[in-house]
């Protein structure tokens, strides 16, 4: 079989999508349920790291940098640390 005679794969279509022309809606929810992000905080004078949903929403506190991490990834999810 000569190349002009085999198979071709199926032509494959990707979803893309212009993150520009998102809602409001859509981009608070890209990675609600995968993406967590921690931020220091000051609660009573005392550091501690607040850890928020991707849209904002607050999930928990931790005491200290390492177990709000491990929190995040113990309920497999992404960690990001926000400044």
């Amino acid at each position: 079989m000569s190349n002009s005679e085999s198979p071709q794969a199926p032509e494959t279509q990707e979803a893309r999508i212009d993150i520009r022309h998102l809602t409001v809606e859509q981009l608070a929810g890209l990675g609600v349920s995968q993406i967590a992000y921690v931020k220091p905080v000051m609660m009573n004078g005392t550091r501690h790291f607040a850890i928020h949903a991707a849209d904002g929403t607050p999930m928990a506190v931790a005491d200290d940098e390492e177990v709000a991490f491990a929190a995040i990834r113990q309920h497999e999810m992404l960690a990001a640390m926000v400044n």
